[in-house]
């Protein structure tokens, strides 16, 4: 069941965690995501190869600045889980379309065990904030997973959260646009319990690298379907979608 947006408590100190934030030419996006990343938690700034100065106004506002030099979103996300040393990990896009802040109940679900996987549902907000063509391919995606592993999700969402050494378990290999689905698909098969809540999706600064063209599209979509074909990795088992 997806949950509606309310109020929730803050994270517990002790918890510590990192938010990756895989970045490629997002300079004016970066002061308004970064503002809004929660008290006590790291930005991990994953640059992809910007051109507009993207690493030093992250670094000048607090981020810690990874490179990757493999282009692709999956490339730069798993290269901020690898560099990320706290005990939870988030992902969120650096284009201003999601908020950080949402995030904390995120992790206090994982923290709790009432979940091993959070992810946010995509509820746009604003004229242009998720495109037809990007909606359709999302919809299409989130059939062939519920073949595939049962899971009755309605979004494959940047936003999410999770322990970092259970991420590292699942071996990630994908380093294109399907890396946000295996990761669902290979935590489905481990058995992990995945929620997913609603969350407002703004019109992104800047333009978009994949979802903004029928191209880029449907080559995700291409993607992830290669990754849907991938035989299972561990036992199956039974994923609990809240």
């Amino acid at each position: 069941m997806t949950e509606t947006p309310s109020a929730s408590p803050a994270v517990p100190r002790a918890v510590t965690v990192d938010v990756v934030l895989p970045c490629l030419d997002e300079a004016e996006a970066l002061p308004w995501v970064l503002a809004r990343i929660p008290d006590g938690w790291r930005a991990v700034v994953v640059d992809n190869g910007s051109s507009d100065g993207s690493p030093d106004i992250a670094r000048a506002l607090g981020a810690t600045v990874v490179h990757e030099s493999r282009r692709g979103f999956g490339a730069a996300c798993h290269a901020g889980l690898l560099a990320a040393e706290a005990e939870f990990v988030c992902f969120c896009d650096c284009d201003a379309s999601l908020d950080p802040s949402e995030l904390v109940r995120y992790v206090r679900d994982v923290a709790s065990g009432a979940a091993d996987l959070v992810l946010g549902r995509r509820r746009p907000r604003g004229r242009g904030a998720w495109p037809l063509h990007a909606r359709a391919g999302n919809l299409a995606l989130a059939g062939m997973l519920r073949r595939r592993t049962g899971l009755r999700l309605h979004d494959l969402g940047p936003l999410r959260a999770a322990r970092r050494e259970a991420l590292l378990e699942l071996a990630l290999t994908d380093r294109r646009s399907g890396y946000p689905l295996q990761m669902v698909v290979r935590a489905a098969d481990a058995g992990w319990k995945v929620a997913e809540y609603e969350v407002d999706y703004r019109p992104r600064t800047g333009k978009s690298k994949v979802t903004g063209t029928w191209r880029g599209t449907w080559q995700a979509v291409h993607d992830m379907r290669q990754v849907l074909a991938e035989p299972s990795v561990v036992a199956p088992a039974t994923a609990v979608v809240r």
